[in-house]
């Protein structure tokens, strides 16, 4: 590994630009930078996901194993030209959405985010990691991003949603479903 940061404050970014992990400087609202950004947010969201102390030990491994690839595929889109993440972590999501999804009744309904405490938080975890989907998604419009990264995002936030069902039957016994003939 490179340089331990031994001082956090720089003052480089003063002038609203940030450095990418290849020295190069860019405006902090770069399309790249948003994206990573984006992504780190994500990555917080589900942090506190992991902070609820009911969270069962096997899901817990999970977000955590995701919080390890999150910080990789950051890595990937801060570094130009840089592959961080493979098809073995897509899969690797998708085995853990088919072990946990064979358990839960098929949807009839949508699902309104809730649950309880834990599962609201991956609700918006969720929703975090589809607003980085939809940060690289513009990225990749005009910069290169390995089609991999895009699959990992798309295969998380189902993974997320699928595990917010989950914490919702631990927490409360129940999701919280769209009545849409409520009056």
């Amino acid at each position: 590994m490179g340089k331990r940061l031994s001082k956090i404050y720089t003052r480089t970014g003063d002038d609203g630009t940030t450095g990418l992990g290849d020295g190069t400087r860019v405006s902090k609202d770069a399309l790249r930078v948003e994206a990573y950004g984006t992504i780190d947010e994500g990555n917080s969201a589900i942090g506190m996901v992991l902070a609820h102390e009911s969270l069962p030990p096997a899901i817990a491994g999970v977000l955590t194993e995701v919080q390890h690839d999150l910080f990789e595929l950051g890595g990937e889109l801060c570094i130009p030209g840089h592959a961080a993440v493979t098809e073995d972590f897509v899969k690797r999501l998708e085995t853990e959405l088919d072990r946990l999804n064979e358990h839960l009744p098929a949807l009839e309904d949508f699902v309104l985010p809730g649950g309880g405490h834990a599962a609201a938080s991956c609700h918006m975890a969720r929703t975090v990691v589809r607003r980085a989907e939809r940060r690289v998604t513009t990225l990749a419009g005009v910069e290169d991003v390995r089609a991999e990264v895009r699959h990992y995002l798309n295969r998380l936030s189902d993974l997320l949603f699928v595990i917010a069902r989950v914490l919702a039957r631990s927490e409360n016994g129940q999701e919280v479903l769209w009545n849409r003939d409520r009056e």
